[in-house]
């Protein structure tokens, strides 16, 4: 592993900001790492190498760079946002390949923090699915390539994990960011609604896809989220006993939780417990039409983002998604579900600070053509390992994923953490004790990758 390749994005913006290394040496090394290493590990669909440099170039001789949040840091950005000179393809053959005029205003934050992009990363066609696959490839997990690295902001997570960036941005509409950051051991928070601008597809799923980012460590996750957010996500100096309510089941009927995710949760609990939390075992009250209010939702979401392109160069599995979806786009903008299930959740949140739950119920799918494959066999797929995610977007609440304990293949574990609105900075508080109770490895071993 190179000098800075592998360093936390804190580590390196210091050391810019310092003058210890210069923003074209941060970046050219990870351009190397990228190029040693993404072949086999599928990040990345567009990497920016001239421009990146030239960009870093240019933050070097910014007069305001002693004071930039983020200076030099690499950063990876999914496929699925504006990067100024660059298209964006959102994983299909269908969609223009017109470069963008402008930056993502989320973009736009991080460039001006002193973040460089260096390159766009592989999600599934229109960010619909769990895994990441497509025309621009297979994005797998560092830790164990023989599984998807998830879905939909897969190819950033793969990104982090290998060390080939210390941040990506990503976006998550029913885990999107929460379930690649737990196949590949990383750090993220979907923050709740309205704290960092959406602006993503044709109407943010119904305001319910939101921007945010993957980390190695909490503290560059709380770096990020500030830019992003525009806002300071302060940690308390003194710890706050929190009120964490424990839950096993899985929110959609008839899928089961596998042994490691329920050991994770119960380690993190216990360790909480001793740290003075409250701790009890406690489960939402989900109703039983959950499965049906985020499948509705889910697919008319895509179905929206679908208008207007060529159908016949949709995968299969999108097609009949859109098309499942388009019969519920009207109940969808003008029911009610949402803000009964909000209603249904608030006292279970009004008792409980936190609730605590497994991040998946199991391992992820292999990695392989999964949209080559049918729309059923995906959508089983999917709610099989991905359970636990969904209801939050459907809220509209904050929700974390955080590494705890491994699978047995050695491949990381994790935990979900979820609070109500405006609780951003209590979850990154109790991830913060998390990671130091229980400390992750940062990256996956791929350095000597064959």
């Amino acid at each position: 592993m190179s000098s800075w390749a592998g360093r936390s994005a804190a580590e390196i913006a210091a050391a810019v900001r310092e003058k210890r290394v210069t923003p074209r040496e941060v970046v050219a090394e990870h351009l190397a790492r990228i190029e040693r290493l993404d072949g086999r590990i599928g990040a990345f669909r567009k990497v920016r190498a001239e421009a990146a440099l030239a960009e870093a170039d240019e933050l070097a001789a910014r007069t305001d760079l002693s004071g930039l949040p983020l200076a030099g840091v690499p950063l990876a950005v999914k496929d699925n946002l504006a990067v100024r000179g660059e298209s964006y393809r959102s994983g299909s053959a269908a969609t223009a390949d017109t470069p963008a005029a402008e930056d993502h205003v989320t973009v736009a934050r991080l460039r001006a923090a002193g973040a460089v992009a260096v390159g766009l990363t592989n999600v599934p066609e229109l960010c619909i699915f769990g895994t990441t696959e497509g025309p621009y490839g297979i994005a797998r997990n560092p830790w164990d390539r023989t599984r998807t690295a998830g879905g939909s902001s897969g190819g950033s997570a793969a990104a982090v994990a290998a060390g080939l960036v210390p941040l990506a941005l990503g976006n998550d509409g029913m885990g999107s960011l929460r379930i690649p950051a737990a196949n590949c051991g990383l750090v993220t928070l979907k923050p709740g609604y309205g704290v960092v601008p959406a602006g993503i597809g044709n109407g943010d799923w119904f305001g319910m896809s939101e921007n945010g980012p993957l980390a190695t460590t909490v503290e560059d996750l709380r770096l990020m989220l500030a830019v992003l957010a525009d806002t300071e996500f302060a940690r308390q100096e003194e710890r706050t006993p929190r009120k964490i309510a424990v839950a096993l089941r899985s929110p959609l009927a008839g899928v089961s939780v596998s042994r490691p995710y329920t050991t994770a949760v119960r380690q993190a609990a216990g360790v909480l417990a001793r740290a003075g939390h409250r701790v009890r075992r406690a489960e939402p009250p989900y109703p039983l039409s959950l499965s049906v209010t985020a499948l509705r939702h889910w697919t008319a979401g895509a179905a929206v983002d679908a208008e207007g392109l060529d159908r016949a160069r949709l995968a299969r599995r999108t097609r009949v998604h859109a098309t499942v979806g388009r019969r519920f786009v009207r109940a969808v903008r003008t029911g009610d579900s949402r803000e009964r299930l909000r209603d249904r959740l608030t006292p279970f949140f009004t008792e409980h600070d936190v609730l605590l739950t497994p991040a998946l119920a199991r391992r992820s799918p292999q990695a392989g053509p999964w949209h080559e494959r049918g729309w059923l066999r995906n959508i089983l797929a999917n709610t099989a390992y991905s359970p636990f995610t969904p209801p939050w977007n459907l809220t509209g609440w904050p929700a974390m994923s955080v590494p705890s304990g491994t699978l047995p293949s050695g491949a990381p574990c994790a935990v979900q953490l979820v609070g109500r609105p405006g609780t951003e900075a209590v979850l990154l508080d109790l991830a913060e004790e998390l990671e130091g109770l229980l400390p992750w490895r940062r990256t996956a071993p791929v350095a000597d990758l064959p």
